[in-house]
């Protein structure tokens, strides 16, 4: 006996409630399956066309594995030393900065420096306080990370999950197609086809856009000879996920910079700008347009808002599934407005008395 449109919605929503209420209790338990499920998502197009050249599923998936280990040994090995260089010489030379910067503003607004002045003794009390909890500061911004993103899940539970799951990637969504509902089969079809499209749009290409950002904005800062260019360049690429912070945190970190290594020479101060106004000419023009898209339908507010609410509920668990959550959402929101539209609710009796005239 089949279900009425009432008890189908009950269902599949305590279903809801449950697989939240499970994410919400796991938490970072779950990190490693849902890093591995999104490395095996990303690379099943890789692995589809192996296959379609011959290989076997296993073969395709060893080949894959196997390439994507190397490249990031070669990563770690040849960026590991040098970033963790420059963070320790940016969070030592820190004080300094500070120092310079409140010599600057004393020479040209010494009104702000009086004796009294709030604005001293807050800039001397934060100069004191990064002198002493420099180092500490350092060592636990490195701990959090290696916390947050554990060793071993990248060495070995994220790959080993991400092996299996590219293996049986196709008969896993055989399986899960075999599951659904036969009364609503085309329709979960489109809605599933229209993330994967979004997804695909987005994800793949703004993770392709943060690379090349990262990579342009580290390779010029340290042409131009700016110190601790990599660490500001790679920052600002790996934030252009998220939209405008990306560029504003990264100008601001290499322009504030800049300001105190080139002060008596502004063509370099300029020449940093060039490069930010630049890269972001490159991502509004080429990159973004060519890469991610104009239809995937995920606007930046909702992009950010994604982000924080998941954040802030699971944490880099959280934020690590926002965005494919969000396109889901965009997706049923555009289809549920579009059986509105085509409902009674929106159209009215009128209407269905006209076409039965």
């Amino acid at each position: 006996m089949a279900l009425s449109a009432n008890e189908q919605v009950r269902y599949w929503g305590i279903g809801l409630v449950l697989v939240l209420v499970a994410m919400w209790l796991l938490g970072n338990v779950l990190l490693p399956f849902i890093t591995g499920m999104t490395i095996a998502y990303f690379l099943d197009p890789v692995a589809d066309r192996l296959e379609r050249a011959g290989a076997s599923r296993a073969l395709a998936t060893t080949l894959i594995t196997l390439t994507a280990m190397l490249v990031i040994l070669l990563l770690v090995i040849v960026l590991g030393p040098l970033l963790v260089k420059q963070t320790a010489a940016f969070v030592t030379a820190l004080p300094e900065y500070v120092s310079q910067f409140q010599k600057f503003i004393s020479t040209r607004f010494p009104e702000f420096f009086d004796e009294t002045s709030a604005v001293r003794q807050g800039l001397g009390t934060l100069v004191e306080f990064i002198r002493s909890k420099g180092g500490e500061l350092a060592n636990a911004v490195l701990a959090s990370a290696f916390t947050i993103v554990d060793v071993a899940i990248f060495i070995v539970v994220a790959p080993v999950v991400a092996f299996y799951m590219l293996l049986d990637w196709d008969r896993m969504v055989a399986t899960i197609d075999s599951w659904v509902p036969r009364d609503h089969l085309e329709t979960v079809r489109y809605l599933a086809r229209q993330v994967d499209n979004v997804l695909a749009g987005f994800v793949r290409g703004q993770l392709t856009v943060c690379a090349i950002l990262g990579t342009f904005y580290a390779v010029a800062l340290m042409a131009v000879g700016l110190q601790f260019g990599i660490v500001v360049g790679l920052i600002a690429g790996l934030l252009t996920f998220i939209p405008y912070v990306g560029s504003i945190i990264g100008g601001a970190l290499s322009i504030g910079l800049a300001l105190f290594q080139f002060w008596d020479t502004p063509i370099w101060i300029a020449a940093v700008l060039a490069i930010f106004i630049a890269g972001q000419m490159i991502e509004g023009n080429f990159l973004t347009p060519k890469l991610v898209g104009r239809s995937v339908g995920l606007h930046p507010v909702w992009l950010m808002f994604a982000l924080s609410a998941f954040g802030s509920f699971m944490g880099f668990t959280g934020m690590l599934i926002a965005v494919p959550v969000a396109a889901c959402l965009g997706v049923f929101f555009r289809f549920g407005v579009g059986q509105y539209l085509d409902g009674r609710l929106y159209k009215g009796l009128a209407d269905e008395e006209q076409a039965d005239g």
